[in-house]
């Protein structure tokens, strides 16, 4: 009986437990487990005669960073994503479950950008509350905890071949140095990072070879772009780009703590690690986007950072993972699928409402009114946002402003209909229309914080025109700030700069918006002119 038909007729427990332990090789679940790990990247003896073999051949282009040989998964931005071999090597070795009907696609094969973009769907009708996937802890889940362990693991290996003490392989600096950065929130992701490069050191013979191959070399997102890239960002995609790009300097300068013979390979004889390590603009920036794009917040449950457990967690570096097959699944404003962990952290996907056949499977990547947030992180641009966020960010946040509505997510210019949200209003009357008159500013806060309704809106008819104006002043600005942003890449190779298309797109986008907005907001200062 094939796996959709038993699904059919069970009960949503009944078919999770199914998915959970079943395996189309025919082996259980723990059994590839003690497969995978006889052969892991980390156990030296298993790896060695082999890694000495794949050695003849290898460039070492030290202009590049990039290893151009068969025995490494290639680099370059416009090499093919191997999306077959991955599919067969994940259902028939990795022992995750997937349901008949459902498959990988290439998302945008006709677009500007972006062509290699992988994602799920479904051929079939998908009720809701119907199981998808089921992915085994063991193998094809990567923790910042198991990879920790995979990496002392060879930095004690490394140590011991070398006869010198664990700590000379630089881990605990590298960890040190995070924390006197002020990112040790970070520190679980860096593990990951580390992992991801030893494993693409290993080059075919690691165990994750076939995902490694078939994961994104060209990223679109902040740490990415070139510097002129920058040049074109309006300042809210600036600022959050910035802090993408301090993420990643100090995962390198981290980096720079470890002892580069770690990346030798197994036999410790072929003397790449140096490149490894110098490769900031290609092994070492590729690893870091792998990590910041694809993982998962939170302990087994995955419930933190957002309802999917995606996003840094929280301030203390919660666990994070990446759940290999999860990670094709794009996000949607309207979700398709959420994610959830047993008690022994296998993975389960299930529908949250029908699905028609032909639809895209998507998950939440965050707040979907904040596709800055999005484009600067992950690399695109999220079309379907409903709205954005207004773009003033010349306000100094204090409690109060906070209480009133200062936030990304709440201060929002809704993208077809120009509406404006209360707390556009709310935030723009209390800290720049009051700011010189403090006792109707006081009386405002706290008739917000009272919520009393006919106070505030008496306040607000009272200055009105005045807000408007301001609000006008700013759209009117911010539509010609967005032109000169963009004719800035007139002339431009976008060869050169395969991220600009993207930008001007964002760009666009948010001049729509802005434009709705303006259509909605002239004729209101008019009546007060």
């Amino acid at each position: 009986m094939k796996l959709s038909m038993l699904l059919s007729s069970m009960t949503m427990p009944m078919m999770i437990t199914i998915l959970t332990n079943a395996n189309t090789s025919g082996r259980r679940v723990s059994a590839f487990s003690s497969s995978l790990s006889s052969s892991s990247s980390t156990t030296t003896t298993a790896l060695a005669s082999s890694y000495e073999d794949i050695m003849d051949g290898v460039d070492r282009n030290a202009n590049t960073g990039i290893l151009t040989s068969d025995a490494y998964v290639t680099l370059e931005e416009r090499a093919g994503r191997n999306i077959e071999t991955f599919d067969d090597w994940a259902l028939n070795m990795g022992g995750i479950q997937r349901v008949d009907g459902v498959h990988l696609t290439y998302t945008n094969p006709n677009d500007e950008y972006n062509q290699q973009d992988v994602s799920m769907m479904t051929d079939v009708d998908l009720p809701a509350g119907s199981p998808v996937m089921a992915i085994p802890a063991a193998g094809m889940i990567i923790s910042s905890t198991t990879a920790k362990h995979d990496v002392e693991d060879v930095c004690r290996a490394t140590a011991a071949a070398a006869g010198r003490d664990e700590d000379c392989c630089g881990l605990n600096k590298a960890v040190d140095l995070l924390q006197r950065l002020g990112a040790g929130d970070t520190i679980p992701k860096f593990y990951l990072f580390v992992k991801l490069v030893l494993e693409y050191s290993y080059g075919t013979s690691s165990s994750y070879y076939p995902y490694l191959d078939a994961l994104p070399r060209l990223y679109y997102n902040s740490v990415s772009m070139t510097d002129f890239c920058y040049e074109c960002l309006p300042p809210l995609v600036f600022q959050l780009s910035r802090r993408e790009r301090v993420k990643f300097d100090n995962f390198y300068d981290a980096f720079q703590q470890l002892d580069p013979r770690l990346f030798d390979g197994p036999s410790g004889q072929t003397g790449i690690g140096t490149t490894i390590q110098t490769s900031k603009e290609t092994i070492l920036k590729w690893a870091f986007n792998v990590v910041h794009t694809r993982c998962f917040s939170g302990n087994r449950n995955g419930q933190s950072g957002n309802t999917n457990g995606i996003g840094d967690g929280g301030t203390d570096g919660e666990e994070q993972k990446i759940v290999i097959m999860a990670d094709m699944f794009n996000h949607g404003t309207e979700t398709d699928v959420e994610l959830m962990y047993d008690d022994e952290g296998n993975c389960n996907v299930y529908t949250v409402r029908d699905v028609p056949a032909g639809s895209p499977l998507r998950i939440s990547y965050g707040c979907p009114t904040n596709p800055s947030e999005f484009f600067a992180t992950y690399g695109f641009l999220d079309e379907s946002s409903p709205a954005t966020f207004c773009k003033i960010m010349n306000i100094p946040p204090t409690p109060e402003l906070r209480t009133i509505g200062l936030d990304f997510s709440r201060m929002l210019f809704y993208k077809d209909t120009g509406d404006i949200s209360p707390e556009v209003w709310d935030v723009l009357l209390y800290a720049n229309v009051l700011k010189n008159d403090l006792g109707t500013k006081q009386a405002f806060y706290e008739a917000h914080v009272n919520g009393d309704g006919d106070t505030k809106n008496a306040i607000h008819s009272e200055y009105f025109g005045q807000t408007a104006r301001e609000l006008q002043q700013h759209v009117d600005m911010f539509l010609e700030q967005l032109q000169t942003l963009s004719s800035k890449s007139d002339d431009k190779d976008w060869n050169e700069h395969p991220r600009l298309p993207l930008i001007l797109r964002h760009n666009e986008f948010v001049r729509s918006t802005f434009e709705n907005v303006k259509a909605r907001l002239d004729p209101m200062v008019a009546e007060y002119d």
